[in-house]
């Protein structure tokens, strides 16, 4: 089998790819860091610095729509050159906090950096989703989010181990000052590309009933992501609790399910519908899901793990084409910011109630409402199915 017939799109999409690459891995690198220069450098507690770090996604979900409707009116180009610089300047925020010695006051500092970086992210975000759909045309929505997604992805695999590594060899300093340069690279990718003009033509349309499109694809998207977060959250544990070695690899086959999935198969939701392959996808993760539940040996769980990475694969944009392209093309950029805020919701509450499943009904009740999430995402699609009907 060859590798997808649009990876010619893909390799036309590599500068914006680029663009979300060095934005995602500047957010990345100080995430697995800064709980400890929180907790063990100014001395707050665990729960302080869950809050530091969570704090990015509700400045994230609340400026999506905000950032959508600034790239319809003035161009994507133009979100893009607003939020890689707005990410630089949340990491020499980030460096401020370490000049101050009062602790409290260091605190403040940080959480004001971690405030910047939601618009930041928003805006480089949706800006560079908008720019690679007018390059490539609306017939190419799912192309596009499956590769910029992957740039997304693979930026926060790669910027955890390297923001462990460059704190410690130069400590949260070190971090910020990667923090600020990674998102002035792709500003210089950027500044270099052609813009598009904001597509016109028609009406834009307001939040409120671009939300009312968009929500059904939203709330599948959130069941289809639950349970990759909740994986990522207790596999480490739920390994641990068996008695088994290896939950690494569980996360190594996650991945290699995702990658393998969007490498051969991108130009499905484009070809096929978002619909039918959100379908497919789910029924594979909730598979996943069931082996992980039942597993006898860790080879069963890997197996699960596996398939829940390529059942979780195209669910973003395969969901992404049904939601943009019920839209008016005037209004792409509202319809992605407000489409892509139910993943910041996902995650956020994904953790959470990952903890509060575990303490009801042990490790095994995190993969039980993962397995019951994806068939209910399913439903969700099938009664949306007989409504059009």
């Amino acid at each position: 089998m060859q590798p997808s017939s649009e990876n010619p799109s893909a390799w036309r999409l590599l500068p914006l790819s680029a663009i979300i690459f060095t934005g995602f891995i500047s957010i990345a690198l100080p995430l697995p860091v800064l709980s400890l220069h929180v907790h063990d450098g100014l001395g707050f507690s665990l729960v302080t610095a869950g809050w530091v770090v969570g704090l990015q996604s509700l400045g994230t979900i609340l400026t999506r729509p905000v950032a959508g409707a600034l790239t319809d009116r003035h161009g994507a180009k133009r979100a893009v050159l607003m939020g890689l610089p707005l990410a630089a300047v949340s990491g020499l925020v980030y460096l401020a906090s370490t000049w101050v010695a009062d602790p409290w006051l260091s605190l403040a500092v940080l959480l004001v950096g971690r405030l910047i970086m939601g618009p930041a992210e928003s805006l480089f975000l949706i800006g560079a989703m908008s720019w690679g759909i007018a390059r490539l045309g609306p017939r190419r929505t799912g192309v596009v989010m499956t590769w910029q997604g992957i740039a997304m992805f693979v930026a926060l695999g790669v910027g955890a181990p390297v923001g462990l590594w460059v704190m410690g060899r130069f400590g949260f300093p070190g971090v910020a000052i990667a923090a600020i340069l990674l998102p002035l690279i792709g500003l210089l990718v950027a500044v270099g590309l052609k813009a598009v003009a904001p597509a016109g033509g028609g009406k834009r349309a307001s939040f409120l009933s671009v939300l009312g499109i968009v929500w059904r694809y939203g709330a599948v998207l959130c069941a289809g992501i639950a349970p990759q977060a909740m994986l990522g959250s207790f596999v480490a544990l739920y390994f641990a609790a068996r008695g088994w070695e290896g939950a690494g690899l569980a996360l190594t086959g996650f991945g290699i399910g995702f990658i393998l999935v969007r490498l051969f198969f991108s130009h499905l939701p484009d070809r096929v519908g978002g619909r039918l392959v959100a379908g497919v996808s789910l029924a594979v993760e909730a598979v996943g899901q069931a082996l992980l539940l039942v597993a006898p040996t860790s080879l069963v769980a890997l197996m699960g793990a596996t398939l829940t990475g390529a059942g979780f694969s195209l669910i973003y944009p395969a969901m992404g084409v049904e939601a943009v392209r019920r839209v008016p093309e005037s209004s792409r950029g509202l319809a992605i910011g407000s489409f892509s805020a139910f993943v910041d919701l996902a995650v956020g509450l994904s953790a959470p109630l990952a903890g509060l499943l575990v303490l009801i009904g042990g490790h095994g009740a995190v993969f039980a409402a993962g397995g019951l999430g994806c068939l209910a995402a399913i439903a969700l699609l099938l009664f949306s199915d007989r409504q059009r009907a």
